[in-house]
């Protein structure tokens, strides 16, 4: 039987939600270090990367806190697009809190998981290790696949 995860989805959402406002401003500014004074492109590149992987990690974050916490469609999609606009994750983090969307503790170990979604993020929430482990790989291989795709701009 395994050990019950100490990150709870509120700190695991709340994390990953400031840390893709970090990596937006970090891009902001390399975005106008590059543009306006044109001094330098090293920080579009190096926050540009970072702010990718942590965009994926918060798209994933998400899409295991639909499932866990059983949002509606339009709630997951909010939370999903909140990472789009610079910075929004975090007021959007206040709101989730404040409302309850998060919690603290996960519903799906302990719960029923009648569905694929629910049995998959179940079987990922019970033992954290593995589910660190396969959300690194997930991140890394849509990372991949992003950067094959290419720039979002041309």
């Amino acid at each position: 039987m395994s050990k019950p995860s100490a990150t709870t989805p509120t700190r695991l959402f709340r994390t990953v939600a400031i840390a893709e406002a970090i990596t937006w401003t970090g891009l902001l500014l390399g975005m106008f270090l590059k543009y306006v004074t044109e001094t330098t492109e090293l920080g579009v590149r190096v926050f540009g990367m970072l702010h990718g992987v942590v965009f994926v990690a918060y798209v994933v974050t998400t899409v295991v806190l639909w499932v866990d916490r059983r949002w509606s469609a339009g709630r997951g999609l909010l939370v999903l697009l909140a990472a789009i606009p610079p910075l929004v994750t975090l007021p959007l983090e206040w709101w989730a809190v404040r409302k309850g969307w998060l919690g603290d503790a996960w519903r799906l170990p302990a719960g029923a998981t009648r569905s694929l979604p629910d049995r998959v993020v179940a079987w990922l929430l019970a033992n954290p290790l593995r589910g660190l482990c396969l959300g690194l790989v997930a991140v890394a291989a849509l990372t991949a696949l992003a950067l094959a795709v290419g720039p979002p701009t041309s």
